[in-house]
């Protein structure tokens, strides 16, 4: 037989040989499977419990509590940056009950959290609010002028600031934080971050320029439907008026005016159940003995915000004013309210 017909026989013979083998095998396999126990049915595993859903305390809720509330003045502005993430997650760490905030809006009508319509006393640089886009001013630096050893002073020397220009990225943040926790913030932004805190909420400016800020944040309120955890406040009695109108189910606190009138003029105080008060105002002492008077016979709450950040900031001075029946101290150092 010639060789190349030896070889083609050899194959043939290899691949039959192979085929057989691979169908015992297969058979074998098959008729084990079917005898073997079946594999036990593995466990089922569990669900995770969902984590509770934060919720905002009422208003209603933080008026029953006998404890005075600890409400962290634009985050605790004497222990951290103005009205900045930074210094409300502080806040929060040390306890607060409440959130007080400012609102305006920016250039470009977001409503933001901040005090001045100028950006000159947090920021480095000048100028109106009003003037620059949300984009604008979340590019500066909130950080700029802060600094724990005296707020707001502007001569010291640099390394007083310690979290000067952490913001535009010519500082290490601290650890924990990001760039971002040192910039002038949204209101929807706050809203999100801390979704079960009460707010405590001025409104900047006054009628008729800020009734835009008005119904923004009304409209930011009722979107979020946190209508019965948020006390709105303003110096304004106008734009207090023009946020009932929107929002009458809200709980308010008055202006100048309605203070002074019933304070001073023996007028009813109608539709408010807080007071929110410093211990004297342009030179005129509120908190007095007669003052404590007038609250009993009004049946009000009150919050009282220190208006000497030198001599009030302290646990001394707010126990002082506990003590003498305040419920609530609007603090620029949370950490040092009375336990």
């Amino acid at each position: 037989m010639p060789t190349v017909s030896r070889l083609l026989l050899a194959s043939l013979i290899v691949a039959i040989v192979s085929a057989a083998c691979s169908s015992d095998v297969d058979e074998s396999t098959s008729a084990d499977s079917a005898t073997a126990d079946p594999s036990p049915t593995a466990e089922p595993t569990p669900t995770a419990t969902p984590e509770p859903v934060p919720e905002r305390p009422t208003i209603d809720e933080l008026l029953s509590r006998a404890e005075p509330l600890n409400i962290a003045h634009a985050g605790g502005d004497q222990e951290g940056p103005h009205s900045t993430f930074f210094a409300f997650d502080q806040a929060v760490a040390a306890g607060a009950d409440m959130l007080e905030i400012d609102v305006q809006l920016s250039g470009d009508g977001v409503l933001i959290v901040q005090h001045d319509d100028t950006v000159d006393k947090t920021t480095d640089a000048t100028g109106p609010v009003a003037e620059r886009t949300l984009a604008e001013l979340q590019s500066l630096d909130a950080a700029h002028w802060f600094s724990p050893e005296c707020w707001p002073c502007r001569d010291l020397p640099d390394d007083a600031y310690p979290y000067r220009g952490v913001r535009t990225g010519a500082t290490p943040p601290p650890p924990g934080t990001t760039a971002d926790d040192f910039r002038i913030i949204t209101f929807t932004e706050l809203l999100e971050r801390y979704p079960d805190h009460a707010l405590d909420i001025e409104i900047k400016g006054s009628a008729p320029d800020a009734l835009p800020t008005v119904d923004a944040l009304a409209d930011e309120i009722e979107a979020a439907g946190i209508e019965d955890s948020v006390v709105v406040v303003s110096f304004d009695d106008a734009l207090i008026e023009a946020f009932r109108a929107r929002l009458p189910m809200v709980e308010t606190s008055p202006g100048v005016n309605a203070m002074t009138a019933w304070l001073f003029g023996g007028q009813p105080l109608e539709g408010h159940r807080i007071v929110q008060v410093p211990p004297d105002f342009d030179g005129l002492a509120v908190i007095t003995p007669t003052f404590w008077e007038t609250v009993a016979a009004s049946r009000v709450t009150v919050w009282v915000w220190p208006s000497n950040a030198e001599t009030q900031e302290n646990t001394t001075f707010y126990a002082d004013m506990i003590d003498q029946g305040a419920a609530g101290i609007i603090a620029g150092r949370p950490s040092q309210m009375p336990s």
